[in-house]
């Protein structure tokens, strides 16, 4: 018969030599009100950290998205990521763009180094696409079209790490290939890799406007996935580091080189090393920064999800080998020169025209593209202000389509609703394009007052019949749903 003196000593040998549960180290964590890199390296030995970064734009008046994904690779590459673990969507045509006075070189702040050496070239061009975006986030090898075929082939002892920067609107996430990213579809795919079991957590940080409209009533607690956005569900996000504006790119750049919110994040990341430090601190750093210390041009950082996951270092997501990186503008108690993002593309445009000579074919061709641009916008503003007027009157239209849902409600119930009123109105006055995202409110509100699909097209083509699209024709461009 075995004494139990024996048997006492065989159980504290397994206490002893068995390695904490993940669960087990976030309630020490939480006990502590942080968890050091080391605390956490102990669970960690059978896990993967995965990593997907999403550039959702193209076009060299855009270079601040494609410029914020590449940094991010940076940043998880010196953290320890392997390639086979890290999977980029970016379009790919601003590093050697005519336009970029460093052919082959991506910086994202003005003293920055060449964040574009060694990025994978996953999915490019034609193969950003949601479809894609949607397969690789599942490891549904068989949905890929194009591109490299990787896609998270993550294990339930796993880590997810995804940052998307682009433009954004209620609802909606964009993409080079439409149609865009919608809210409701994008939450579902987290719903099925959450149902599949195949990682332990996630993070997601999300710069675009009304960022925080992509999780507000959908993202549910329980998922374990920690989400933190640029802005909350009603507010722009911002592009920095912009000509003419502190602080100034280099003087040869006629574009902004990165996003408020997004080198916030990444120039924190940049200065930690091997001992890091909490996702609640980065939050809280970011979410000054962000705010523009206070000032009239900056949005407010939202987090979403899981929130105990906070008290990890970020190191379990971005990396634990990572060096500082000392060539970084840090601003510290100083607004940010800044410029809405629907208008960053304005900025490169004039900044061109004004280079140009005198008098010349270039100039006169640049100040018809400008103003084809503003004019397709004051267009896209008028239209909706007009429809919702026939659908609601001229003394509420206005007030319907522009209000605001309660805090923790989706912006709109319906979503197959909300993409038929997309299709519908692009139909019959253009493509919505990177500014028009900005009124999918509208279109959500229409639906939400129970508008039907055949209401809205007698209001679309009545205030749209005589205009002619042109260039902005959706059979030309995409339909954006």
């Amino acid at each position: 018969m075995v004494s139990w003196h024996l048997v006492l000593k065989l159980n504290l040998l397994l206490l002893i030599l068995t390695p904490p549960s993940l669960e087990s180290a976030r309630l020490s964590c939480q006990l502590k009100g942080s968890c050091s890199v080391n605390d956490e390296i102990q669970g960690e030995k059978d896990s993967t950290t995965w990593a997907v970064l999403v550039a959702g734009s193209n076009g060299y008046y855009n270079y601040r998205h494609q410029a914020d994904i590449c940094h991010a690779y940076q940043i998880l590459k010196r953290g320890g990521l392997k390639d086979e673990n890290i999977i980029v969507f970016m379009y790919d045509d601003i590093a050697n763009h005519e336009s970029n006075p460093k052919p082959g070189v991506i910086i994202n702040n003005p003293k920055g180094h060449d964040v574009y050496a060694g990025v994978p070239k996953d999915y490019t061009g034609d193969n950003v696409t949601s479809a894609n975006l949607y397969a690789v986030l599942l490891g549904d090898k068989e949905s890929v079209k194009g591109g490299s075929g990787k896609v998270v082939d993550s294990k339930p002892n796993d880590r997810i790490f995804v940052y998307y920067s682009d433009h954004g609107g209620p609802g909606t996430l964009g993409m080079p290939n439409l149609p865009n990213v919608y809210a409701k579809d994008f939450i579902e795919v987290l719903e099925k890799k959450h149902a599949a079991g195949t990682y332990k957590e996630m993070v997601i940080y999300v710069e675009s406007c009304e960022s925080g409209s992509i999780f507000e009533g959908l993202l549910k607690e329980n998922m374990n996935i920690y989400v933190t956005t640029a802005s909350n569900a009603d507010e722009n996000s911002w592009g920095t580091y912009c000509p003419d504006m502190d602080p100034p790119p280099p003087p040869e750049y006629d574009t902004c080189l990165g996003d408020l919110y997004s080198v916030a994040w990444m120039e924190d990341s940049d200065q930690q090393d091997t001992k890091g430090e909490t996702l609640e601190q980065q939050y809280k750093k970011v979410k000054v920064r962000t705010y523009n210390h206070n000032s009239s041009q900056g949005s407010h950082v939202m987090e979403y999800g899981t929130k105990d996951i906070r008290v990890e270092s970020i190191s379990l997501y971005q990396g634990f080998g990572a060096s500082t990186v000392a060539d970084n503008v840090l601003i510290n108690g100083t607004p940010m020169g800044v410029v809405n993002q629907r208008d960053a593309d304005l900025v490169f445009f004039q900044r061109k025209y004004d280079k140009m000579i005198d008098g010349s074919q270039e100039k006169a061709d640049m100040l018809k593209q400008i103003n084809d641009i503003k004019n397709h916008r004051s267009h896209l503003d008028s239209s909706v202000d007009a429809i919702g007027a026939q659908l609601f009157g001229s003394s509420t239209g206005f007030m319907i389509l522009n209000s605001l849902r309660a805090q923790g409600k989706p912006v709109v119930d319906d979503w197959g609703c909300l993409k038929s009123m997309v299709r519908v109105f692009e139909t019959h006055c253009g493509a919505l394009t990177e500014y028009g995202m900005k009124h999918m409110r509208a279109f959500a509100n229409i639906c939400n007052n129970k508008v039907t699909e055949a209401a809205m097209a007698a209001a679309s083509a009545d205030v749209c019949g005589e205009h002619d699209v042109g260039q902005w024709s959706p059979l030309k461009m995409g339909y954006s749903a």
